[in-house]
């Protein structure tokens, strides 16, 4: 990629009949993201220009064929359009195989170019999971399974950020059936030096972690669960046998506060729901998500694509402008 005084983020604009137009078009006449970095955004015109319309903003719309082209100062929205797409033919808030495919390939499109180095990374909006399942991407459950498969990364996992908590999870996308099966020695081993290595690659200098426990009160002894004595407390020896700086399993119900106090640098999650609601009961308005285990850096928004208020201006843009800020910090090697 030529040199370039910033760096050029992708905003890929998810599922076109989702909230993903409306949050970027808000997020352009809210915020200066061209401040801080280039941003190419990855979709549709015309849905960008609908939802321009139903906000009532004034941002402007310019269309171009390559990465390249994006000018070191646009002064607004600047689009790249994989693939055609007229907002007419689309049923706002409703899943169709049409916007599934869509949104599946403006994030290959996206991935494609982190890979060849014509992105410095991406930002994602939401993807809406059924629609992509009506498309056909039955192995692409969400963007870390794509991300998976196209960057061929053997091990990925989630962080969850918001102001003041770091939660990275050893699981995302299984059942709670599945999630409890997962939780073995050599599977949170892995997941905790990827997210050590992760926080310092983005800046964190010996970052401390604690391990959340499965079971309530960290199993008591053994009462109510054996996971925290043959599974996570093992793990967490090795780990700390080989320098690093992590600690527990301390039970879920206190480990989460002690982080938000300064305690801990980031937790891991054993588990979906066990991460993500202490992330958005702190503060779901900015709270981001990252994926770790790939070659370049991606953030996106941690929500979904709200079929529900498609269309009424009621979609709140500070998750994008924070997941764009995210991005840049952890591109510049400054997140704390």
């Amino acid at each position: 990629m030529p040199k370039a005084e910033k760096p050029l983020l992708g905003i890929t604009m998810g599922d076109p009949a989702g909230i993903g137009p409306e949050i970027i078009v808000k997020a352009y006449s809210m915020a200066p993201l061209i401040e801080e970095s280039r941003t190419l955004v990855i979709g549709s015109a015309d849905c960008l220009k609908l939802a321009r319309r139903q906000v009532g903003v004034s941002v402007p719309i310019s269309v171009v064929a390559e990465p390249e082209d994006v000018p070191e100062q646009s002064g607004g929205i600047v689009v790249i359009e994989p693939v055609e797409l007229v907002a007419s033919k689309i049923a706002q808030g409703t899943s169709s195989a049409l916007c599934g495919q869509a949104a599946v390939q403006y994030f290959e499109a996206a991935v494609n170019w982190c890979l060849a180095g014509r992105l410095s990374g991406v930002v994602t909006c939401p993807i809406n999971k059924e629609a992509v399942q009506m498309a056909g991407y039955h192995e692409d459950i969400g963007h870390q399974e794509i991300l998976a498969r196209m960057t061929g990364a053997s091990l990925t996992a989630t962080m969850l950020m918001t102001p003041g908590l770091k939660v990275a999870h050893l699981s995302t996308h299984k059942s709670l059936a599945q999630a409890v099966a997962y939780v073995r020695r050599e599977v949170i081993v892995d997941k905790l030096l990827l997210t050590h290595s992760s926080l310092e690659s983005w800046g964190m200098f010996k970052p401390r972690i604690a391990v959340a426990a499965l079971n309530p009160h960290g199993g008591e002894g053994g009462m109510l669960g054996r996971e925290e004595i043959e599974e996570i407390a093992p793990a967490v020896l090795e780990c700390q046998s080989r320098g690093l700086d992590i600690v527990g399993p301390y039970p879920s119900d206190s480990v989460f506060y002690r982080a938000t106090k300064g305690e801990f640098d980031a937790v891991l999650a054993l588990y979906h729901d066990q991460g993500h609601i202490a992330i958005k009961v702190h503060n779901f308005e900015l709270s981001v998500t990252a994926t770790m285990g790939i070659p370049f850096v991606r953030t996106s928004v941690d929500h979904g694509t709200a079929f529900d208020i498609v269309g009424q201006n009621l979609a709140n843009a500070n998750g994008l402008v924070e997941a764009v800020s995210t991005a840049i910090l952890m591109l510049n090697q400054s997140l704390t």
